[in-house]
């Protein structure tokens, strides 16, 4: 019989701001592919929806209160898993935010919410979860960054600082844990139409500018982020660590073109 590299059985994982958006849809590929997940939110009452739709396709799963700009907060949840499980052994950091402003605009409360939620929270819940990993010498660390950690893009400073930090932490991390049977490798979504970006793709012009730099010739749909997500938390990808996993349809090939329109080169 052959193996299946991407069986996930027996494996619990934990996807912080699994509640909605592309945080819910990674929590049910996992949990397709076998995984128990451990859903968190600020609210557990959040992760109902998540919860129902992971059983209605067999999952199994729960849900765990987590604030990842709080210390207490994730030390708590830190015990909680520790005393529940035996071990995680996939850590999807996954809850982020943005606020859209110019720069001249931005204030340091502005500044602190989003650094302090996308950067600080996903070193700080991983510092909660690893030493059970390296004891064990095995466990899956997939932070999730952006098309912004390797592209800038103007109003969205403070955001694409965060992601472009997810990045260098995700190499170092790979560095220091990877002795110790622990991958860390960064899932970088492009485009994708999620509460964060909603209001943009309101704006039809906006979006048939976006679609015309995307090789794929359309934004990003969550489930386009599942076959990367299990991949990367898999027996498949044990040798993968310290990498970015770009899903953006192409976009970073270049976001202009040469000619407008044009597709082939002759």
């Amino acid at each position: 019989m052959a193996h299946n590299f991407f069986d996930l059985s027996g494996r619990t994982a934990v996807v912080t701001g699994g509640s909605r958006g592309l945080g819910r849809s990674m929590a049910l590929a996992l949990a397709r592919a076998g995984a128990h997940v451990v859903v968190t939110s600020r609210e557990k009452a959040h992760c109902e929806e998540t919860l129902e739709l992971i059983k209605e396709h067999d999952g199994t799963a729960n849900a765990e209160v987590l604030d990842v700009r709080s210390e207490e907060s994730i030390a708590a949840f830190g015990e909680r898993v520790r005393s529940e499980f035996e071990g995680v052994d996939i850590l999807v950091n996954n809850a982020g935010c943005n606020i859209r402003k110019p720069v001249t605009e931005i204030t340091w409360d502005d500044w602190s919410t989003v650094v302090d939620t996308n950067l600080r929270g996903t070193f700080f819940v991983t510092k909660a979860l690893i030493p059970e990993m390296i004891e064990r010498r095995y466990g899956r660390v997939i932070n999730i960054g952006s098309v912004t950690s390797v592209f800038g893009y103007a109003g969205v400073v403070p955001y694409c600082a965060s992601r472009g930090g997810v990045l260098q932490m995700t190499k170092a991390m790979a560095d220091e844990f990877g002795p110790h049977g622990v991958t860390v490798n960064c899932l970088a979504p492009g485009w994708f139409k999620t509460d964060q970006t909603k209001a943009l793709y309101e704006d039809p012009e906006w979006v048939a500018y976006l679609v015309d730099r995307i090789p794929m010739r359309r934004p990003g749909q969550a489930h386009d982020l599942d076959g990367a997500v299990v991949f990367l938390a898999s027996q498949a990808a044990e040798y993968v660590s310290g990498q970015i996993l770009l899903v953006d349809g192409g976009i970073t090939t270049g976001s202009t073109r040469a000619t407008p329109g044009q597709t082939n080169v002759e």
